[in-house]
């Protein structure tokens, strides 16, 4: 695909100071602030992080009680995945769907601004339980899992609860509304010439993406409107004790928590194909199977929710439909895993930084592919639900897969969005501390899991100490060599080499975006391009 593309070599007049960061519509503005405010919550949650690996660096408690303990594993999750993991995917699909698609801007902007001061609101308010304690209000953020799966530890917990249920509404709203802007963005507003099998496949991941927060989203707001009536206005939806049924929380939640995984992750998977094409100089490998492979993946995540719930006593029947039916999603994420792997073979590979941490991402998150493949057994789920086995599983596909990608995704396209080169030399330093930091953090935790330690425990007999002082050693150096990658932004943005429109000009990236000057002008495609 070649374009000629027609834009405004200037940048035309715009709002300054803080009046246009707080009501801009302009998505390259509202891009930097969806993946700026995920880098500060990426550090509160990787903070929360560290505090509880102190306390499991040894045998006994030393700093925390157990409740704090879980509150702490509790809203770390939580703020990872809906204040991090979220936003960062959602800031690049602002600022790059239009510029990747020749559009203006997004189809719906103030829907837009709202959609994001929508989120700093909503992880204040997810933290505010530990805020409330310093005036002696309440007991807490909530402490059930970011599953919730203990629901009665939801039915009886404080303020913290009630917080994360406004929590959800609010996030509901903003992502529901963000994913129409999407969907009808991508399919109204795509420069002439432009089929849909034209698009970017980062542009085709967020179009799956966007309706699977459409259908699921609402699915979890109403589950927890059900366990707000339950609380306070005498219902029994999940209260056993008044008929109610707390395995029904379960089945409500993950269908859409195992959505869940796919609205981080195909935002991942479809930016990683340019970059490999990039540095290994070969147009993009398996381009429709893809494709197909996203909408597979995006439909079959629908109807395996279950796989979460062996223990719970569902019938022998529907154990079974539930093992074959997640088991039978390795076939599309396997087509994509050998797209990648066919896009790397005989590459003229360089290593630059995005490189590294893209290769990082297909071995860490097909290491989390494989060991997904074997939970949902039944026999091997019997062993190890709930014990640490499941904590790097899922930390291999989250992390050091969708949170490597965008790594791989931000030092590609910083130079693009600041018109600075950043460090190459300090990035490569960045790149190999996180990498051993995050395999060792998470490989003594499979050997946890498989002699039996139990997870959201803040104490653990003498005989998982070595492993666990392993683990907490190397989340420290992981979570601080993260203080690299922050400097390397903030450098970038204030200086360095000045890069040309292509930014990679040995390696001639393709896509719209690179026909734009760096960093682009503030209004773009104000005359649409045409693809030819």
């Amino acid at each position: 695909m070649s374009a000629i593309s027609i834009h405004d070599d200037h940048h035309h007049d715009h709002p300054t100071g803080i009046k246009r960061w707080l009501s801009t519509t302009n998505h390259k503005d509202l891009g930097t602030l969806y993946m700026s405010a995920a880098l500060i919550f990426f550090f509160v949650g990787g903070a929360m992080a560290l505090t509880f690996r102190a306390e499991l660096f040894q045998p006994g408690l030393q700093f925390l009680n157990p409740a704090l303990f879980n509150q702490l594993v509790t809203v770390h999750a939580l703020v990872m995945v809906f204040a991090a993991a979220m936003p960062v995917a959602t800031g690049f699909n602002n600022y790059l769907i239009p510029l990747m698609i020749g559009a203006p801007d997004m189809a719906l902007p103030r829907v837009n601004n709202w959609g994001f001061w929508i989120l700093p609101l909503s992880a204040v308010l997810l933290v505010s339980g530990f805020i409330l304690t310093l005036f002696g209000i309440g007991d807490g953020a909530p402490g059930g899992g970011w599953t919730n799966h203990n629901i009665s530890l939801s039915m009886q917990g404080g303020i913290g609860t009630d917080m994360l249920i406004v929590v959800v509404h609010l996030l509901g709203i903003s992502s529901v509304t963000g994913a129409i802007n999407v969907i009808v963005t991508v399919l109204n507003m795509r420069a002439p010439g432009m089929t849909l099998m034209k698009m970017p496949l980062f542009v085709w991941s967020w179009l799956v993406t966007s309706v699977l927060v459409i259908i699921v989203m609402p699915v979890f707001s109403a589950a927890v409107t059900m366990l707000l009536t339950d609380r306070h206005f005498g219902t029994n939806f999940f209260n056993a004790a008044g008929g109610g049924d707390p395995v029904l929380w379960q089945h409500v939640f993950w269908f859409f928590g195992h959505p869940e995984v796919y609205i981080v992750l195909l935002p991942a998977w479809g930016i990683i194909p340019n970059i490999l094409a990039t540095f290994t100089n070969k147009p993009v490998y398996g381009y429709k199977m893809q494709v197909f492979g996203f909408w597979g993946i995006g439909i079959l995540g629908h109807i395996v929710w279950a796989h979460h719930m062996l223990t719970s006593g569902m019938p022998l029947e529907a154990e079974l439909y539930f093992m074959y039916a997640t088991m039978s999603i390795s076939i599309p994420t396997g087509v994509l895993a050998f797209c990648w792997v066919g896009q790397v073979w005989k590459g003229a590979m360089t290593f630059e930084t995005p490189m590294l941490f893209a290769l990082a991402f297909v071995f860490q998150f097909g290491w989390g592919g494989v060991t997904g493949l074997i939970m949902p057994d039944i026999a091997v789920n019997a062993q190890y639900h709930n014990t640490y086995v499941v904590v790097p599983h899922f930390h291999y596909t989250f992390l050091g897969g969708a949170i490597f990608a965008f790594m791989a995704a931000g030092y590609y396209y910083l130079p693009k969005f600041t018109g600075h080169m950043y460090d190459e030399k300090l990035s490569k330093v960045h790149f190999w501390l996180s990498a051993i930091g995050f395999n060792m953090t998470f490989i003594p935790q499979f050997f946890l899991g498989f002699a039996g330690m139990p997870r959201h425990y803040a104490d653990y007999p003498l005989q998982f100490a070595d492993f666990n002082m392993l683990s907490s050693t190397f989340a420290y150096v992981y979570g601080l060599s993260q203080l690299i990658f922050a400097y390397i932004v903030i450098k970038c943005v204030r200086e360095g080499r000045k890069v040309s429109d292509k930014v990679w000009d040995d390696h001639n990236p393709e896509g719209l975006e690179w026909t734009l000057p760096s960093p682009p002008p503030y209004h773009t495609f104000d005359h649409p391009p045409v693809i030819k």
